[in-house]
C-alpha cells in the first residue's frame, strides 16, 4: 500500500514550516527588491531538447520526463539557472537585467543511499550582461546579506573558479568528457581514480603534483601564492589573478571575515565560466546556496549574455535556522471566540473588528464556552445575545 506514502526524494511541508518559510520569502523579496533586482517565473514545464540538446546538456537521467499530447517529450523544470537563460536570450530585448525568482526544480537523480532532494525549493538572483570581478564580487557579498537576512549566522561564502581546475587539466590534453569524468572523482573526494585518469592521459608529475595538492588549497588571501606556485598554465594563473582582484574588493567592502577561497571546488567545468561559490553554515553539511559565473548558458538559445548569479535551497535554510536555534514556535491567537447559537452574526462582527485592530482572531464552529476550552490563546471571549464575556 502506498496511499500514505510519498515517493523518495520528496516531502510534504506542515503548516509550522510553511509559516517560517512564508516568512524567509518575505525577508529575501524585500533584499532582493532593496537592491534593484526585478522578479520572473519560468514555465514549470519545458521541452527535453532545451536541456539535452545544449553544450550545457543536464544529464538525461536527471530529469523528470514525460510526452506531450503530439508525442513531444517534456520535462519539468530541472534547472532554474538555464531557464533563465532561455528567457533572457529570447525574450528580454536589452541584454542586462537584474532578476529574482522564487521556484522549484526538479531532479530525478538519486544518490546510492536514496535520499537526494527530487523536489527543490528554491529563491535565486541572475545578474546578466555584467563581466568583471567588481560584478563578481557584488553576487558573493548579496549572498552573504541574504544569508543574514533570513537570519543565518556565522555564515561562509567558500569561493573558487573553474578556470584553475580547467588549466591544470588542459595540459593533459583530455577531451571533454575526459575532464568531467576527472573533475567529478576530484569532487567525489576520489583522488585514486582521478590520478589514474590523469595518469593514463599521459600527464606530467607536475600536473600530479598540482591536482594532488587541490583538496589542501583552502583559506584566505595567503592562498594565492600556494596556488600560483604549482602550475605556470596561463588560464590557471589568470584564475589566480581574478580571484586575488576579488578578494581585494571583497576585502575593501569588508567582507572578508565572511569569504574564504577554495581552488578545489569541484563545480561543472562545463556549465560555469569562471567564479563558483558556495553558501555555508557550519550546523548544515551541505551549502545552503550556491552559485558562480555562467557566461556561455545563453549562448545556446540565441545570444551571448554574460552572467552571474546564485541560488538558495529554502528547506536547507530551514534545516540551518533549526538547528542555530532559530526556528519560532508556532503562534497562537490573540483571541479566540466562541458563541452560543443565535449569535454568529455578532460573533463574527466582533472577528473582524479585531482582525482591524491587527489581532490574530480564530471563530470556533462549535457553540458555548466549551468549544474553545483547548484552544490555545491569549484571551477568549465568548459572545452571547446578551453582549461579550471574558472567558
Amino acid at each position: 500500500m502506498t496511499l500514505k506514502k510519498l515517493p523518495t526524494g520528496v516531502q510534504d511541508t506542515l503548516p509550522r514550516e510553511c509559516r517560517v518559510l512564508g516568512t524567509v520569502r518575505e525577508q529575501l523579496t524585500r533584499a532582493f527588491e532593496a537592491r534593484g533586482y526585478s522578479p520572473v517565473i519560468s514555465a514549470a514545464v519545458e521541452y527535453y531538447d532545451t536541456y539535452a540538446g545544449i553544450r550545457s546538456a543536464l544529464p538525461q537521467e536527471r530529469m523528470f520526463k514525460f510526452t506531450d499530447r503530439d508525442g513531444r517529450l517534456l520535462v519539468l523544470r530541472p534547472d532554474a539557472t538555464l531557464s533563465i537563460s532561455r528567457i533572457a536570450a529570447t525574450k528580454l530585448e536589452a541584454g542586462a537585467a537584474q532578476l529574482y525568482y522564487f521556484l522549484e526544480k526538479w531532479d530525478a537523480a538519486q544518490d546510492a543511499g536514496g535520499v537526494r532532494s527530487r523536489e527543490i525549493m528554491q529563491a535565486g538572483v541572475e545578474r546578466l550582461g555584467e563581466e568583471g570581478a567588481f560584478s563578481d564580487a557584488q553576487t558573493i557579498a548579496f549572498a552573504i546579506d541574504c544569508m543574514r537576512a533570513v537570519g543565518l549566522t556565522d555564515c561562509i561564502a567558500d569561493v573558487g573558479h573553474v578556470g584553475y581546475m580547467k588549466g591544470l587539466l588542459e595540459e593533459c590534453g583530455l577531451d571533454a568528457a575526459q575532464t568531467e569524468e576527472v573533475r567529478a572523482s576530484l569532487n567525489a573526494k576520489d583522488g585514486l581514480n582521478a590520478e589514474r585518469l590523469l595518469k593514463n592521459a599521459g600527464a606530467r608529475e607536475e600536473t600530479l603534483a598540482a591536482v594532488r595538492a587541490l583538496p589542501s588549497l583552502f583559506g584566505g588571501a595567503e592562498v594565492f601564492a600556494r596556488a600560483k606556485a604549482l602550475t605556470q598554465n596561463a588560464h590557471a594563473l589568470a584564475a589566480v589573478s581574478h580571484l586575488e582582484h576579488v578578494s581585494r574588493i571583497l576585502t575593501d567592502m569588508g567582507y572578508e571575515r565572511n569569504v574564504c577561497f577554495d581552488f578545489g571546488t569541484g563545480k561543472s567545468l562545463s556549465y560555469y565560466s569562471g567564479i563558483v561559490f558556495s553558501g555555508l553554515v557550519k550546523e548544515v553539511g551541505a551549502p545552503v546556496l550556491s552559485g558562480g559565473r555562467y557566461d556561455g548558458l545563453a549562448d545556446d538559445f540565441g545570444r551571448h549574455i554574460p552572467a552571474v548569479g546564485f541560488a538558495i535551497g529554502l528547506k536547507r535554510v530551514l534545516v540551518a535556522l533549526e538547528r542555530q536555534g532559530k526556528f519560532p514556535p508556532e503562534p497562537v491567537p490573540d483571541v479566540a471566540v466562541a458563541c452560543e447559537e443565535g449569535a454568529e452574526g455578532a460573533a463574527d462582527a466582533l472577528c473582524k473588528q479585531l482582525i482591524a485592530e491587527g489581532k490574530r482572531v480564530t471563530l470556533a464552529a462549535g457553540y458555548g464556552a466549551g468549544a474553545v476550552a483547548d484552544t490555545a490563546a491569549a484571551q477568549k471571549l465568548l459572545v452571547t445575545k446578551k453582549g461579550v464575556r471574558r472567558l
